[in-house]
Order: C-alpha cells, then sequence, then structure tokens
C-alpha cells in the first residue's frame, strides 16, 4: 500500500512540476523556417512514438502468452525455422519509415536553405554575423551600423545572415527562427530566415568552441519594421563610430556585453571572399557567364 501511494506522489508531483516548464524553443517556431523544422521533429517523434508501443505491446504480449508457467511441465516447444511475414514486416517496415522521412528531410532541407515561403519576392535584410572568442559582432552593410552580442531584425522581411568567424569554428543559432549553421575563418556560410512574431529570442553558439562557450550568446529583437527604422535613425544619432583600433581590441578573448557602432569592420577588415551557400539560380548563371567572358577575353588577348 506505501509503494503504491509512494508512485502515485510521484506521479502527482512530476506533473505539477511539468506544468510550470515552457516550452521547447525548436518547437515553439516564430518563423517559416523554423515551423518547417518543428513539423518535422514532432513528425519524427510521433513516429518512433508509435513503434515504441508497437514493440512494448507485442513485448508484453508475448512475455504473458508464452510464460512458461503456463506450459505443463514436459512440454517441448515445436522447432521453428523461421516465418517470412515476420522477417518481412521485421524489415520492410524500419525500410519504409527511413525510406520516407529520407524523402521529407530532403525536400526539408531544401525548403530551410532558400528564401523562407512567402518572402521570396522581397529584398533580405544582410546581416553579417561574425563570431570571436567567445563573443558575436553584428555588421549591417545597408544600414552602416555595428552590434555585439545582439540583434534588432525587423517582421515580415526575409533576413539574410552571413556567416564567418574570427576564431574557431562556431555555429551560429537560433532556435525559434531556425536550425544551426557553422561559422568558419576561411568562408562565408549563408543561412536565411525570416520573422513573422516580435519578441525578445535567445541566439547562442551551439558548437563547442573553448572555455567561454557557454555564455556565447546573444539577444535577438525582433520589432516591427517601423520600430527597426527608428532604431537604425537612433543608433545613427548616438552611438560611436567602429575604429579598427577598438575592433580589434574587441577581438580579444573574454566576454562582453552589449554594444553599438556607426559604421563597421567591413571596411577595415572584409570578410571571406570564398562564398558557400549564397547562389540563387540567376547568379548562378550570372556567375559562369561571367566566368566565359573573362575566359573568352583572356582567350582573344593571347591570341
Amino acid at each position: 500500500m506505501k509503494i503504491k501511494w509512494f508512485f502515485f506522489s510521484m506521479v502527482i508531483t512530476i506533473a505539477t512540476v511539468l506544468t510550470g516548464c515552457e516550452p521547447l524553443a525548436v518547437l515553439d517556431p516564430k518563423g517559416p523556417q523554423a515551423e518547417r523544422q518543428a513539423r518535422d521533429i514532432l513528425l519524427s517523434i510521433g513516429i518512433m512514438s508509435v513503434v515504441v508501443i508497437v514493440v512494448f505491446a507485442l513485448l508484453i504480449y508475448m512475455l504473458v502468452k508464452y510464460r512458461a508457467s503456463k506450459m505443463p511441465e514436459d512440454y517441448e516447444p515445436p522447432h521453428i525455422e523461421g516465418s517470412k511475414w515476420v522477417e518481412a514486416i521485421c524489415i520492410g517496415i524500419p525500410i519504409l519509415i527511413v525510406g520516407y522521412l529520407s524523402v521529407v528531410s530532403v525536400q526539408s532541407n531544401y525548403i530551410v536553405e532558400s528564401a523562407p515561403k512567402g518572402y521570396e519576392d522581397q529584398e533580405p535584410l544582410v546581416v553579417y554575423a561574425s563570431s570571436s572568442d567567445w563573443k558575436w559582432h553584428f555588421s549591417y552593410p545597408e544600414e552602416d551600423i555595428e552590434t555585439v552580442n545582439y540583434l534588432y531584425v525587423p517582421t515580415d522581411r526575409p533576413l539574410e545572415f552571413r556567416l564567418y568567424s574570427y576564431g574557431p569554428i562556431s555555429s551560429f543559432w537560433i532556435p525559434q527562427l531556425g536550425g544551426q549553421k557553422y561559422a568558419m575563418a576561411d568562408m562565408i556560410t549563408t543561412l536565411h530566415l525570416a520573422a513573422d512574431e516580435q519578441g525578445e529570442l535567445m541566439g547562442r553558439n551551439a558548437n563547442f568552441s573553448g572555455k567561454g562557450f557557454a555564455e556565447n550568446t546573444f539577444s535577438v529583437n525582433v520589432v516591427s519594421p517601423k520600430d527597426f527604422d527608428e532604431w537604425v535613425d537612433e543608433v545613427k544619432e548616438t552611438a560611436k563610430p567602429l575604429t579598427k583600433e577598438k575592433f580589434d581590441e574587441l577581438l580579444e578573448p573574454g566576454h562582453l556585453g552589449q554594444m553599438t557602432f556607426t559604421g563597421t569592420h567591413l571596411e577595415f577588415s572584409p570578410p571571406p571572399e570564398h562564398d558557400h551557400g549564397n547562389m540563387d539560380a540567376d547568379g548562378g548563371e550570372n556567375a559562369h557567364e561571367e566566368h566565359d567572358e573573362q575566359d573568352n577575353h583572356s582567350e582573344h588577348e593571347s591570341h
């Protein structure tokens, strides 16, 4: 009786405690890319739950039906070579599940790597996000401002993050807007996101990069387009300019709070030239055409 009440109390306690937990960030999407990924996660959880429930149900059935106490003492089980149907089910169903999830994953990968759905015709807000030990630098080339350890982005506009690193490989991740992507020292990787709802979100480095990795986080302020323009104007009026000396000081290992500057470090410390993942169909054609023209020009000069 005491054991029964103990387990009952444990269940009530766990249920009460869990009611106060906030939802997982990856399952609380605030943008189209994150919403697609959240659906895939829930789909995978659902399929795995069905498999686990069926397997445990069969296990309990077999343990009860074929338990030793139910058989007579002189019982000898028949010699069975195997069942083609059982083997087909045990092999076929996992193959079908893996095949289906593979198709869904490939489709989702193309979706989250391209411009967010519904924003294809809009000009994106370009932000260069560079990491150093252990901080994030966000450069807005169009607005000519730079922030440290925090982002301001508008709703209802595509976001194009161009990622690279001034130190070890980092991973740029805003769970409620989309999946993570690596920032490396010798190339730029491009991440397409968008935000549908206003609010303050959390971002972080999702890749271990040294002893200060745990505090390598940043905040994301999602505001209306009007508030974003007002913030840009305010920064230009109040913030100090970013100099090369100040930027070199910021790159020193350590933690910093949030900082704001006019100008960007792109002027005196340009990003890597190699750009990976930022070639759309037109860009690819133009790049090939330009390359062909250069080849033809070189060939003509040689003659």
